[in-house]
């Protein structure tokens, strides 16, 4: 298990969270490995998903996740809860993922374009 230089490991984010949390971050981790090396960076807050660079990050809650995917565009889909435009060609877009079946071909699709941006 990777433990960040502060400390923190990716097992931290998932005590006390129920078991879907832990299976929604594994098929992440599935997809997302699909397309190349991905380094799992425990943060206090979040675990970043890193190629070269972060191309997303996964906040845990107690029944949910809040993935944050790196972006060059304006996603416009009713997943995404918030978006943010982080830079002239940079945007960040939040999704709330509750299930696993919800990283589905479309969020996978999201996932894959950020993982490009960040090689």
């Amino acid at each position: 298990m990777k433990t960040s230089t502060n400390g923190f490991t990716v097992k931290y984010h998932f005590d006390g969270k129920d078991a879907a949390v832990r299976q929604i971050y594994d098929s992440l981790l599935k997809a997302t490995g699909k397309f190349g090396p991905v380094a799992e960076d425990p943060k206090k807050t979040s675990i970043h998903l890193v190629n070269k660079t972060a191309f997303a990050g996964v906040a845990t809650r107690r029944s949910a996740m809040v993935l944050t995917i790196k972006s060059d565009r304006k996603i416009s889909s009713p997943r995404i809860h918030k978006s943010e435009q982080t830079s002239a060609q940079r945007f960040h877009h939040e999704v709330k993922l509750t299930s696993p079946a919800e990283v589905d071909s479309e969020l996978v699709k999201w996932l894959k374009d950020a993982y490009q941006l960040s090689s």
